[in-house]
């Protein structure tokens, strides 16, 4: 038998190695026949070890269209250097993208979402002259989604922003079966709080340890008593001006080329005559 290679497809990684859950994609894309060719807008969340990435897409047959997207390594831009992958981080990655959204189709001054976030749940109402609210699904991936995950800071994040996204309290952080959704507990971690006590606690415990784990915090000069102001003037730049510009692309100076040019027709009939000119000289010799 001849050797036969074997051919792994991007389909194969995503279906065979389960990196993609079917069964809730195709809830997800499936469109109303009555809809026609609206599109069914899904907020992507995926976490990674140092980054996170959000985006709106909507499924088409050739495959998936990214609308807006937002991710953590954006956050330095708007102020926010250390802890690119917490909580905080994730809320205000989702609150990005939103206002990026919103903005990208002239919805930002209608629906400014929640511009104070107390902890309370936020539903945004549709205002009574104008487009409605830009509507989407919460697609979480893989990710278990249990009580007080990241994906729902995220997704706290993109509520507050002023997207419609059908959604529960029970999953955000803070909420247990006796009391029900405690604000204080959101709020706290929306800015930071639940790292500041972390910081308090390991800087009387042992600050050696202290000096290597946050030493990024350190080099930034902020502690515990910092964090909630940075991150409220994160938020603030964000809604200020959540677009950032493409910067325009040019042509390098010195580019490579590794195919000869091709030639022009009246540097073709020259070369032409220079070889025959050649021959002729060799002929006559």
């Amino acid at each position: 038998m001849g050797y036969v290679k074997v051919v792994k497809s991007s389909s194969y990684y995503s279906r065979y190695q389960g990196k993609t859950d079917y069964r809730a994609r195709l809830r997800l894309t499936t469109q109303d026949k009555n809809k026609y060719n609206t599109h069914k807008y899904r907020l992507v969340v995926r976490f990674s070890n140092k980054d996170i990435t959000c985006q709106v897409v909507y499924a088409a047959i050739a495959g998936d269209v990214v609308v807006a997207a937002a991710y953590a390594h954006e956050l330095p831009k708007f102020g926010l250097k250390v802890g690119l992958n917490n909580y905080s981080a994730a809320y205000a990655t989702g609150l990005l993208l939103a206002r990026r959204v919103l903005t990208k189709y002239g919805l930002a001054d209608t629906y400014k979402g929640c511009e104070e976030p107390d902890g309370e749940d936020f539903n945004v109402e549709a205002a009574e002259e104008g487009p409605r609210p830009f509507y989407c699904l919460l697609d979480a991936g893989l990710k278990r989604t249990s009580t007080g995950s990241k994906t729902f800071g995220a997704l706290k994040g993109a509520l507050d922003g002023g997207l419609d996204i059908p959604h529960n309290e029970k999953r955000l952080v803070g909420w247990t079966k006796e009391e029900g959704l405690e604000a204080e507990v959101l709020k706290k971690y929306i800015y930071g709080g639940h790292v500041a006590e972390y910081m308090e606690e390991m800087e009387e415990e042992d600050p050696e340890k202290y000096n290597r784990h946050f030493a990024a915090y350190i080099e930034e000069d902020l502690g515990a008593d910092d964090l909630e102001e940075l991150y409220q003037k994160v938020h603030e730049a964000i809604r200020a001006n959540p677009v950032t510009e493409k910067k325009a692309r040019s042509k390098p100076a010195d580019a490579k080329r590794w195919q000869p040019a091709k030639l022009t027709y009246e540097e073709r009939k020259e070369r032409l005559k220079a070889k025959l000119n050649t021959l002729m000289e060799a002929d006559d010799e």
